[in-house]
């Protein structure tokens, strides 16, 4: 079954109207591959002008967070209907930063990803365990948990709409990168977890790998049967880096 290769930034609380610029030069510039699609995630206050600035069209622009409310007094959110009203496709939900510092459970990450649906978003539902947690072979039971809720909140229907990002959560910024091997394993626990819901999703589901992703290691990460790209931090705030990333096949 072949997927095409998702290419998506994160970049976090970083970035200004200069990277957006440089960036979007840049990517505007080269010809990325039919089968690859780049997604730019940015800061809330620089949606609107990254999209206005990006001209190539494989590439999409995606929002960090959403509140599952689509509105009300709820002073520094953002809604799903206000991402579909600047032309934002993609939504992260459950990064292990809004879990750890925001306390963000799976049964809310599930309702986040429902809600982006129904606005005609597409959620990249980010999964991962702790250091702790690997070493103590709970892996798969801490990934189990965090899938279960999204796969019951969701139609099978919906699922296809669904990007699934794994990030061990040792590996974010750390410079800590899973082998090759190693994410691939996970991530075949991921699509027979999914497949175990319904099997023609779990074969048909991009499942991203994240975790100090970068120009040097992406190739043999992305080389694997079931990584279908990445969803990258740092190494996305360096143009030349993160362009190099973006020729993948």
């Amino acid at each position: 079954m072949h997927r095409n290769t998702i290419v998506a930034a994160n970049w976090k609380m970083n970035g200004d109207a200069s990277l957006i610029s440089e960036m979007t030069t840049a990517l505007n510039a080269i010809t990325i591959s039919d089968d690859v699609q780049v997604i730019i995630c940015p800061s809330a206050p620089y949606l609107g002008a990254l999209t206005q600035a990006n001209s190539n069209s494989r590439v999409a622009i995606g929002a960090q967070n959403i509140n599952e409310q689509l509105k009300g007094a709820l002073t520094g959110e953002v809604s799903a209907l206000m991402l579909k009203d600047l032309s934002v496709q993609y939504v992260i939900v459950g990064h292990s930063e809004r879990r750890s510092l925001f306390a963000e459970n799976s049964e809310l990450i599930a309702e986040k990803a429902k809600v982006a649906l129904a606005q005609g978003l597409t959620p990249i539902v980010c999964i991962g365990e702790s250091e702790q947690e690997r070493e103590d072979g709970n892996t798969e039971n801490v990934l189990s948990q965090q899938l279960a809720p999204v796969l019951a909140a969701l139609e099978s229907h919906e699922l296809f709409d669904v990007v699934f990002a794994y990030e061990p959560v040792w590996a974010i910024g750390t410079g800590k990168t899973a082998s090759a091997e190693m994410a691939q394993q996970t991530h075949r626990f991921i699509r027979e977890y999914i497949a175990a819901t319904d099997a023609n999703v779990a074969e048909k589901v991009a499942i991203l790998y994240g975790g100090s992703v970068n120009a040097g290691n992406y190739q043999e990460l992305f080389a694997q049967p079931d990584i279908d790209g990445g969803l990258i931090g740092g190494a996305s705030l360096k143009v030349e880096e993160f362009k190099t990333i973006c020729a993948a096949e």
